[in-house]
């Protein structure tokens, strides 16, 4: 099998450990980034070994700029050229409320982390993908986990949902720049996904998917997320660019 590398972000749980799951049973070997979760990081590693690929963990903050670089470059040293990005990594309010009471400190750690940070960690890893030689055979990609909040406003969570829509068209902008050069660059808008990140919500959202707010009445998992980055990040989607694949059971989709 073709040797190619994967960078996923926030995966040591939910979304982004699945999503390195599915990309190592792609054939892909992970760099693995999450910030303060280190037995949960190593757990996935043992995890993908299992499945005959390897796994380099790094506790990392993506919102550190200056740390991207490094990061890259130990990413090449142990594992090689990076073939795949998945910008998985993200923060929600630290408090839920009225918009009218968001804090500072709330608002620029969102677009800390879930937009400064991606951008420029998209931006450094988008310049050496550019510099290194196509593979033959290996689709080279980058994909962007953004939020059914990238489109829906809550505004219970304003300051998230807004920097979840500028990383929405972020996902724009690097498509364009980097589909001239073969370099696919991709959307996944989650809906209610059931992770660490929602379970503060679960109970008030199962009586809202029980009446009816998504039209596949479950929550989602994980591994529906997964799946759509696989299939991204094999080459599968060639004529796919930046378009958002929502995942969220209708729950975006007009009704009357």
């Amino acid at each position: 099998m073709q040797a190619k590398t994967a960078i996923v972000t926030g995966a040591s749980r939910g979304i982004g450990r699945a999503t390195a799951l599915a990309l190592a049973a792609e054939g892909f070997d992970i760099a693995a980034v999450a910030w303060r979760d280190t037995e949960q990081l190593k757990a996935l590693a043992a995890d993908i070994a299992r499945l005959g690929r390897r796994c380099q963990v790094f506790d990392r903050d993506i919102g550190d700029c200056a740390g991207h670089g490094p990061l890259l470059d130990e990413v090449a040293h142990t594992l090689g050229d990076v073939h795949c990005l998945v910008n998985n990594a993200g923060v929600s309010v630290l408090e839920r409320g009225d918009l009218l009471d968001v804090r500072q400190d709330s608002y620029d750690r969102c677009f800390h982390i879930n937009t400064r940070g991606t951008f420029f960690l998209t931006q450094a890893a988008a310049r050496r993908m550019l510099a290194a030689p196509a593979t033959d055979g290996v689709h080279r990609s980058i994909v962007f986990v953004t939020s059914s909040n990238a489109a829906a406003a809550t505004v219970e969570r304003g300051e998230y949902c807004m920097s979840k829509t500028a990383l929405h068209m972020a996902a724009r902008l690097f498509a364009l720049r980097l589909a001239p050069s073969g370099i696919g660059v991709y959307e996944v808008q989650p809906g209610l996904i059931l992770t660490d990140m929602s379970a503060p919500s679960k109970d008030r959202y199962d009586g809202l998917i029980a009446r009816g707010m998504t039209a596949t009445p479950r929550w989602g998992q994980p591994e529906d997320v997964a799946r759509v980055i696989r299939t991204m990040a094999a080459g599968l989607l060639p004529y796919t660019v930046a378009q958002e694949v929502r995942v969220d059971g209708g729950l975006l989709i007009q009704r009357f």
